[in-house]
């Protein structure tokens, strides 16, 4: 009756009751314990954590809204500037074509007066020597004379 086994089995039931005795479970359930309340405090520390980053994702999502709605304004109204000038631009270069194209036919006019005055002038000498040269076979002496001499100061008046 009295084997090994009886004496191991004894023998852990003493280690039990002493253990029992010194309190070791009611260390070992404080243990626990502390090591429990310290993960809950873990726990809520990085659920706290948690909370200020989601809350710093979204007031970092809405900066970033804000910035798209910005840059969405700001190219807007570079697009409305940039479509402003080329409507200036084309304005003044329309202007600027159409006071050349005035400036062209004044020139033009002017050359085409200039050009039909020479031309009269040139007719009026080229008829005045004409006359001239028939008067004088025609009409001879001082009277001949004097009617050329009037003639041909009548024609360039009359020309010109």
């Amino acid at each position: 009756m009295f084997n090994e086994e009886f004496f191991v089995a004894l023998g852990f039931a003493i280690f039990v009751v002493l253990l029992g005795y010194l309190g070791v479970h009611k260390k070992l359930g404080a243990a626990l314990d502390q090591r429990g309340d310290r993960i809950k405090g873990e726990l809520a520390e990085a659920e706290r954590l948690r909370a200020e980053a989601e809350a710093l994702l979204a007031s970092y999502e809405k900066r970033r809204a804000e910035a798209e709605v910005e840059a969405q304004a700001v190219v807007a109204q570079a697009r409305a500037e940039a479509e402003l000038l080329a409507k200036e631009a084309h304005e003044r270069t329309a202007d600027f074509i159409q006071r050349r194209t005035k400036q062209a036919e004044e020139k033009i006019a002017s050359a085409e007066a200039q050009a039909m005055a020479e031309v009269r002038a040139a007719a009026a000498d080229a008829a005045s020597k004409v006359a001239e040269t028939v008067l004088k076979a025609e009409a001879k002496g001082a009277l001949g004379e004097e009617l050329i001499s009037k003639g041909i100061s009548d024609l360039k008046t009359l020309f010109h």
